[in-house]
């Protein structure tokens, strides 16, 4: 399987979570991780912890729904590495309510970071892997992207055209070798879900690293060989099926 030391990852949602526990696996295996996040101060923690138990992170504020930030963040990462590896466009909101009650500019809201942001960034770094003819661009789906519940119909409208756009765009990388993954996670023990949710039995939701251990797996694939979709889930998985 391919190495994973040296590569640089761009991380969004870094500084917790799935995010969080991303950055953590990658750099465990040799990876420079991108910790991007919006919150500063988190993922300046993160990377700070990672360095002290002898992996590579760099913190990085990042408004992913800015794209002239994103531009300029990823033009920075190539012009100090030269080389960008691995994009996994992780971060992610929700806000759990009735249509009646979801405003236009919340749904925009979400739209912009779980879908457009994907893009956006996608957009700005696959000219240089596609050069590079080296590359890999994962995204974090979820189940719902594969079925629906009520009181979250933006997050299921993001969802599942991050999972389109995802397939859509592993066609169009596959030529120039470059790779594209859709990770579609069931619950985790997260923040997303027990902030929102402080009732939810652990016990239906799964580590984080679990996931991130799987990314890690597709990360270090053959060269010829690419996952577009996988699905890691609770063994008590509760939303799917």
């Amino acid at each position: 399987m391919p190495e994973l030391t040296g590569k640089v990852a761009l991380v969004t949602g870094g500084a917790q979570g799935l995010g969080e526990a991303i950055c953590r696996t990658l750099a465990a295996s040799g990876v420079i991780a991108i910790v991007a996040d919006i919150r500063e101060d988190q993922a300046e923690r993160v990377a700070a912890e990672i360095a002290a138990e002898g992996g590579k992170a760099i913190s990085l504020r990042l408004d992913i729904t800015d794209e002239h930030q994103v531009l300029s963040a990823v033009e920075k990462i190539i012009s100090q590495h030269d080389h960008l590896d691995i994009l996994i466009n992780n971060a992610g909101t929700d806000l759990t309510v009735p249509i009646e009650d979801l405003s236009i500019q919340d749904w925009d809201r979400i739209l912009a970071v779980n879908l457009r942001a994907p893009f956006v960034l996608s957009k700005a770094v696959i000219s240089h892997m596609k050069q590079r003819e080296s590359g890999h661009i994962v995204n974090i789906a979820s189940t719902a992207a594969k079925r629906a519940w009520a009181n979250a119909s933006a997050y299921h409208a993001s969802k599942w055209g991050l999972l389109g756009f995802s397939h859509a765009l592993h066609v169009e990388a596959r030529p120039h070798n470059v790779k594209v993954t859709a990770v579609i996670a069931g619950g985790m023990q997260t923040p997303f879900i027990l902030d929102r949710f402080p009732d939810t039995p652990l016990d239906n939701l799964q580590d984080p690293k679990n996931v991130a251990d799987t990314i890690r797996y597709i990360l270090t694939q053959p060269a010829e060989t690419v996952i577009p979709e996988v699905m890691v889930v609770p063994m008590r998985e509760t939303s799917y099926p």
